[in-house]
């Protein structure tokens, strides 16, 4: 459904897109992650031709340049940056957008009452948008986005700055999506919801790919070890025979066997006051992919 090959795109001596390129079949939920400045919203306005690439193609379903009208009437997208008139209720938004795309009256009425019930706006569609909390502006910005019927939807960091309430709406609307066919690509700064969302998972950093996979395939390959963590009452001793390492009265211990690695605990007679087990997560492998430094 969408092919990117060696996206390039520079910013006169910034390189923010150096190479990219990536298959999203149809149906399919793709993730891309990255730090601030990696290259995401220039990848995605690439996608939806609101940036012509330096060089390199995309094609949706086939078809290459995404500024041709046929294309971009596959192409739903939800910037970061809220796509909304504020002077506007939620009800006008969606009829000025859906006019746009040429829908007639018939079209527009189903679409429109479509996307209220998807964003769960109905009961405020007379209200104009700048009465709307964060997350309300969040769900008519991609409410928005499917006012046309596309098949293909791109979803900026979609999100930002909401209540958690309306962040699992958002959650159960992009599954909801998934099951009726449409294809998704997500960026996001959250570990979790990719983790949640996404069927696989692009990270990115100084515009190219790191790594590319399903969640478990990167975790499997850049994730590192479990670390087992035991908060003892008292420090052992001799630590010779004893795997990992004290860190004051916290025995840290990484291993791929961390079941036997804690049955070696258990015959030393170490008194263990609280136990777990840290698994590698998508978290990690984005830190070691990415580094830990901070990017503001």
């Amino acid at each position: 459904m969408i092919s990117v090959e060696n996206l390039h795109k520079s910013f006169d001596r910034i390189k923010a897109v150096a190479g990219i390129s990536f298959e999203i079949p149809k149906g399919e939920v793709f993730g891309i992650l990255g730090p601030n400045g990696a290259g995401k919203t220039t990848t995605i306005n690439m996608i939806v031709g609101i940036l012509h690439p330096d060089e390199g193609t995309v094609r949706i379903n086939g078809t290459a340049d995404p500024t041709k009208p046929a294309i971009r009437r596959q192409i739903g997208n939800a910037p970061q940056s809220l796509a909304l008139y504020e002077d506007l209720t939620a009800y006008e938004n969606l009829c000025f957008f859906g006019r746009l795309y040429g829908l007639n009256k018939r079209q527009l009425k189903e679409r429109v009452d479509y996307c209220l019930d998807f964003a769960q706006l109905t009961e405020r569609r007379r209200d104009k948008v700048a009465t709307f909390s964060g997350g309300m502006k969040r769900r008519l910005n991609m409410a928005v986005a499917l006012i046309h019927d596309p098949p293909v939807l791109l979803f900026d960091e979609p999100t930002v700055g909401i209540d958690p309430q309306s962040r699992n709406m958002i959650f159960d609307c992009i599954e909801d999506l998934k099951k009726d066919g449409r294809t998704v690509v997500y960026t996001t700064h959250y570990m979790e919801e990719a983790q949640r969302l996404c069927d696989r998972v692009a990270i990115i950093d100084k515009g190219q790919i790191l790594a590319l996979g399903t969640v478990d395939e990167l975790t499997e390959k850049y994730g590192g070890q479990a670390v087992l963590i035991a908060d003892l009452d008292a420090i052992p001793e001799n630590m010779d025979e004893l795997p990992g390492y004290m860190e004051g009265d916290r025995l840290r211990v990484e291993t791929t066997r961390p079941f036997e690695d804690l049955a070696t605990l258990n015959r030393a007679g170490l008194k263990i006051r609280q136990l777990r087990v840290d698994k590698p997560d998508l978290e990690v492998v984005f830190l070691n992919l990415t580094g830990r430094r901070l990017r503001d």
